[in-house]
């Protein structure tokens, strides 16, 4: 190993908090320390949220270091009350499982799953739908506080609408995921977003008072937008990882229209671009930066979902705003659409309904050969041509 990934982590943004940093950063850079973060399988695909955890997995891997990636098939049966105001909707075991298949092939992008410390996968029903309760409060919950635990941060928002006894064992349960790793595969360390804080300390303090050993933690920055709200949220839902549910060229049209603050640390996030080249792409904060963007859409494209896939989208962008080409099509639910200024944000021509509002009541957009003039105007056909100004024409469907 060279240089030390906590190091690259750091300096390319990823490290929210940590525990017992000292030690940590002595092991890793010294020998090959075998991690793993979890995922929920409360989906049939990964979103954006997962994005960030999933490179710094792939950082670790390429400085040497051995992925786990655990699909939560047995804790999606409780459901992470972290920084929720309700429960969870409770899912069959068949659909968690289905869920948790389309999470490995997806991961396949980021993680090598063979060779020199090749990533492993996991599933933690394998040990938690097995678990005689009576055992585990005995073993496990003999080594927590629940004193303590309602005063962590992934508990306060329930508290206000009334925490169940089902999603109190969440933290038990993830905790002792880590305990049975440590055992199973000698893991020594826990990442995970920031949101999840609370619960990995859970798990490295069971660690290290019954078993003596060294256990670690690391949570990642969220992906937010500058008012400190979500990142990947659009008019349609969720920024998914799945062409079937988020088209390439959505997803492309999602990061070409960042705003111009976040581009750079979008780079250094969710890219392998080395930094001296992200510093010289975001150098400018003038229209200059929308080069930047346009690169920045590619990179990440590219990573999920192949080379193809994010050329084409890169040439139906290029068409849509004036370059020529093949005419864009956009597939929208017309569910969650009900107006052009509605479109326009859920096609990714304008970055907000602000934006999609003055354009319009400016006088740059057109339905078919219709200019419109109010940016409430409903008159949406099935399927038409949504032109912005004289060079950008997208054919929009609505299903």
């Amino acid at each position: 190993m060279t240089k030390n990934v906590f190091d690259t982590l750091t300096e390319r943004g990823f490290i929210k908090q940590t525990i017992y940093e000292e030690d940590l950063y002595k092991k890793l850079g010294s020998e090959s320390v075998t991690f793993y973060i979890g995922f929920d399988p409360t989906a049939d695909s990964l979103h954006i949220g997962h994005y960030i955890p999933i490179m710094a997995m792939a950082h670790m891997q390429r400085a040497g270091h051995r992925p786990i990636a655990l699909i939560g098939n047995g804790t999606a049966m409780i459901g992470d009350p972290s920084n929720r105001s309700d429960m969870r909707q409770m899912m069959s075991g068949d659909t968690i499982d289905r869920n948790g298949e389309m999470f490995k092939e997806q991961m396949r992008r980021f993680l090598r799953f063979e060779g020199e410390n090749a990533a492993v996968m996991a599933h933690n029903g394998n040990w938690l739908r097995q678990l005689n309760y009576v055992d585990f409060i005995r073993d496990i919950g003999v080594y927590f506080s629940v004193n303590k635990m309602l005063t962590a941060d992934c508990f306060k928002a329930r508290l206000e609408k009334g925490l169940s006894f089902l999603e109190l064992n969440y933290m038990p349960m993830q905790s002792y995921d880590f305990l049975v790793l440590h055992q199973q595969y000698g893991c020594s360390l826990q990442l995970g977003g920031n949101d999840q804080w609370s619960n990995m300390l859970g798990g490295v303090d069971l660690i290290r008072r019954k078993e003596q050993k060294d256990a670690f933690c690391i949570t990642f920055t969220l992906l937010e937008k500058s008012d400190g709200t979500k990142m990947g949220k659009t008019s349609g839902g969720a920024l998914w990882l799945s062409a079937a549910k988020t088209p390439p060229y959505d997803f492309y049209q999602y990061f070409r229209n960042v705003e111009d603050a976040k581009v750079a640390e979008c780079f250094r996030l969710l890219t392998f671009l080395p930094l001296d080249e992200i510093n010289a792409l975001c150098a400018h904060t003038d229209e200059r930066i929308n080069a930047a963007k346009e690169r920045l859409a590619y990179e990440v494209t590219l990573l999920v979902h192949g080379q193809a896939a994010a050329d084409e989208a890169r040439a139906q962008a290029v068409a849509a705003f004036g370059g020529g080409g093949e005419m864009p099509s956009v597939e929208l639910a017309a569910s969650s659409v009900s107006t052009v200024a509605d479109v326009l944000v859920a096609a990714g021509l304008c970055a907000s309904k602000g934006e999609a509002r003055r354009l319009i009541e400016g006088g740059g957009v057109s339905v078919d050969d219709r200019k419109i003039a109010d940016p409430n105007d409903r008159a949406l056909p099935a399927e038409f041509v949504l032109h912005k100004g004289k060079k950008v024409h997208v054919r929009i469907i609505l299903k």
